[in-house]
């Protein structure tokens, strides 16, 4: 049992729990810059050390490190100190969030990593409930709005029935293969001649309970008034830690254990990504509030990326991979920008109060122009590359149709992400925001430079989602 492959999550997980009794220590109103800080060290620590991880495999075979958890271990830390920078100058105004915030997302995390890793339907389950659990309490951390304590109730009672429909699922896998452990299902599978009916229905709710938490059409319902009704940096980390490593799972189970069932599970898969694409760009077209535009616009996204999936192959795996980076950068700059949407210290999350953003702060509102122009695709910037790899790598598979629904979807959102751009530019001029925190800015500026220049660290990243593919194959 190598337990220094786990070292990060170890390392984390201790930071946790040490910054947790710090900020209790501490007074209630003086704690959560400490912590917050605190929290953004550990993830630096623990991605260097995710950086160096040597491959293998620990803990009898439960937990796995290879190229494919340290890619999307390092997106969901980049995602977290994104989250807890954005969070630090939300609770610059009015509002103020508790010290246990930055200290969840340190849990939440730590659960997306050991889903990376796992190599068992068991570590799979204590990941991802380690990370939903942490979740559903960021939701409601602000308990004194109405609606942050009624995102996350819904966020608890529909997360708790997809985890029921994972476990039950997870039951029938066990009870026809007779392990939990990745390797024994996939030569259970390669050995029998037939696949039991039993087996594929296990699969089937799998993923189902996955697709929740993609927020993948028709599991999406949570997601909108999640997204509206959480703490701006919450919904920011919502939209990326959680499901890039939903994402991981999906991926490996897909490709390992159940990879000689894809003619079985990949008809599936398709109509989920169509249906997600073409919901998330129409449902998005009549909403005023930008949040649960971006809820809705997350949903159209998680479909394209699924159509690298759907392809089941590892062309089809790098296009996703590649598509989930960029998504990473642009949906974390357009966040910036909605945690700078104040006035008077009040958040202010309708699209009619962008109105003469382009005057009143020109440097935020190119970073929204650039964050949407990237989200409809267009070169050079970083969603162009996303889609158009995975739009290859289905075409490349056959899946016509599939790539007739992503462009039609792709063109129908691009209607509501330029209207965006219109009303910031082009709409009379409102009041103007407060002056955004340090945090929120570099946060803001930050990712939108990383979208602009994604060309530049395209071969890296390309050559890094790759060998992740290789590694997810092998």
């Amino acid at each position: 049992m190598n337990w220094l492959l786990s070292l990060p999550e170890l390392v984390l997980a201790l930071c946790a729990l040490v910054i947790l009794a710090a900020g209790v220590l501490q007074k209630k109103d003086e704690a959560f810059l400490p912590c917050a800080m605190l929290s953004i060290g550990a993830f630096v620590v623990t991605g260097f050390l995710v950086a160096g991880e040597q491959d293998g495999i620990a803990y009898n075979g439960m937990f796995v490190v290879d190229a494919f958890s340290r890619f999307i271990k390092l997106l969901a830390i980049i995602g977290g100190v994104a989250a807890i920078a954005l969070s630090v100058g939300y609770s610059d105004g009015r509002r103020r969030l508790p010290f246990e915030m930055p200290v969840l997302v340190l849990f939440s995390t730590l659960g997306a990593m050991v889903m990376a890793s796992s190599s068992s339907l068991m570590t799979l389950f204590v990941g991802l409930e380690l990370s939903s659990l942490s979740i559903y309490v960021l939701c409601a951390t602000e308990r004194d709005r109405p609606a942050a304590a009624e995102a996350g109730l819904k966020y608890f009672i529909l997360g708790s029935l997809a985890s029921g429909l994972l476990l039950y699922g997870m039951s029938l896998v066990y009870g026809y293969a007779g392990t939990m452990d990745y390797a024994p299902i996939a030569a259970e599978i390669n050995s029998s001649g037939m696949v039991p009916l039993g087996l594929v229905i296990g699969t089937v709710f799998i993923i189902v309970g996955l697709a929740f938490k993609l927020s993948a059409v028709p599991f999406h319902m949570w997601t909108p008034d999640v997204y509206q009704g959480s703490p701006t940096p919450v919904t920011a980390y919502m939209a990326g830690a959680p499901k890039f490593a939903a994402f991981a799972l999906i991926l490996r189970i897909m490709s390992g254990p159940f990879g000689a069932m894809s003619l079985r599970w990949q008809l599936l898969i398709e109509v989920i990504a169509a249906l997600s694409m073409l919901f998330g760009s129409f449902a998005a077209i009549p909403q005023r509030n930008i949040k649960r535009l971006m809820a809705y616009s997350s949903i159209g996204h998680m479909g394209y990326a699924m159509m690298g999936l759907a392809a089941a192959s590892p062309a089809g795996t790098t296009g996703t991979l590649v598509y989930l980076a960029a998504y990473l950068v642009m949906n974390a700059g357009t966040f910036g920008v909605i945690t700078a949407m104040r006035r008077r210290g009040h958040e202010v999350t309708e699209i009619s109060d962008l109105a003469g953003l382009g005057r009143n702060n020109p440097c935020l509102a190119l970073i929204l122009a650039v964050c949407m122009f990237s989200m409809i695709g267009v070169p050079p910037m970083a969603g162009f590359f996303g889609k158009f790899m995975v739009f290859a790598a289905a075409w490349h598979a056959g899946l016509y149709p599939l790539v007739a629904v992503g462009a039609v979807s792709a063109i129908v959102g691009a209607f509501y992400y330029l209207r965006l751009v219109k009303v910031v530019y082009f709409d009379p001029a409102v009041a103007p925001f407060d002056r955004p925190a340090p945090s929120v800015s570099f946060v803001s500026v930050a990712m939108g430079l990383a979208t602009v220049l994604f060309l530049i660290g395209l071969g890296p990243i390309s050559a890094a989602a790759q060998a992740a593919a290789q590694a997810l194959a092998s």
